[in-house]
């Protein structure tokens, strides 16, 4: 009752009753139900896969357990070509989704892949349809009018040395800036209007290195704004990898190409055959990286002779090679899954710097 919530309208047992319910009286219903309680709604969202397929089914009851005492997780299946069947989770933020998974690991003995967290993008398409987009691979391919993307009100409060540092973040993370007021001698609060999709990530712990740990933020909600945003794909001897793709902000596209392109080039074992890694936005290429094929030493028992010889050895060596790599499929190691996607990793990385 309150600012928590309301009782439902009949209810003869306010026992059996809800939050978010409204307690009436039986002689004088109201007509309508008293509003002010909403749905807590999510703002980070994140695949979990199992790292052995068997445990889904484990997975899929872990979750319904943790829900029954965490109102704020909302999840639904989802299927990846590359990670097989997990769940689209939404969380209230990144700390919510650290929580969560640590709580899935530790008391349920499961061992998860998390995809990069992601937020929701609305797309206004040609015929003036809308989408809600909370995965890349739900991106609509087409003309696409406007995409739209949650902002958040930010107020960072800081010692008054760190103020150029901290500003310097906030405008790499595409912040607008609101005000600025001195609250003391040596202390400054800012106030940034930040895209939701560039703190959900690695805002908050960079703000703390920059700072020596001594910036403090809040943010809420606010609103949505049309942003110029690509879909980032990465392509695997041609086929795109469906756990690998990205939505982010055009001037940062091909920073993430390079990114993932150099990282998938040195966690993917060496094939027979040359395979090309490619980043791709719609059917434009922004970055490659070539994995060198293994190659058997065929002059080996070549000890002199005529070139001819050599070089018939040589040909036949790159038809083979040609044929094998027209039926043949590159296999990512599960551990190349972890290392690229896994938030722990690039983390544990930045703390070492």
């Amino acid at each position: 009752v309150g600012e928590v919530g309301y009782l439902i309208t009949g209810v003869k047992d306010v026992r059996q009753s809800r939050v978010g319910d409204t307690v009436t009286n039986q002689q004088k219903p109201a007509q309508e139900s008293l509003g002010g309680y909403q749905d807590p709604k999510p703002m980070v969202f994140s695949g979990l896969f199992p790292v052995e397929g068997s445990d889904y089914p484990v997975l899929r009851d872990a979750l319904e357990k943790l829900q029954l005492n965490d109102a704020a997780l909302v999840y639904e299946p989802e299927t990846s070509a590359a990670l097989g069947f997990g769940f689209r989770c939404g969380f209230l933020g990144l700390l919510h989704l650290e929580i969560t998974r640590d709580r899935l690991e530790r008391e349920f003995n499961l061992d998860l892949i998390s995809t990069a967290p992601s937020v929701s993008y609305n797309v206004t398409l040609e015929d003036h349809s809308e989408v809600e987009v909370t995965n890349p691979s739900e991106f609509p391919e087409g003309r696409i009018l406007e995409i739209r993307e949650p902002m958040v009100s930010a107020t960072i409060l800081v010692p008054s040395e760190f103020i150029g540092a901290v500003m310097e973040l906030s405008q790499s993370k595409r912040g607008e800036m609101r005000g600025m007021d001195y609250l003391s001698e040596d202390r400054v609060e800012l106030r940034y209007r930040l895209p939701l999709a560039e703190i959900v990530f690695d805002f908050f712990d960079q703000l703390k290195s920059k700072t020596r740990g001594y910036a403090s933020l809040d943010w809420k909600a606010d609103g949505e704004q049309a942003a110029e945003l690509v879909k980032v794909d990465i392509l695997l001897q041609g086929e795109q990898v469906d756990a690998f793709s990205a939505i982010t902000h055009k001037d940062k596209a091909y920073s993430y190409g390079v990114l993932m392109t150099g990282k998938l080039q040195k966690l993917i074992p060496r094939q027979q055959y040359e395979v090309p890694i490619q980043a791709a936005i719609g059917s434009r290429i922004i970055a490659r990286e070539n994995i060198r094929a293994i190659r058997k030493d065929v002059l080996s028992k070549c000890y002199g002779g005529d070139i001819s010889r050599k070089r018939k050895l040589l040909e036949k060596q790159k038809e083979g090679k040609k044929r094998m790599k027209m039926v043949g499929r590159v296999e990512v190691p599960q551990e190349a899954f972890v290392a690229a996607l896994s938030s722990d990793e690039d983390n544990g990385k930045d703390k070492k710097k």
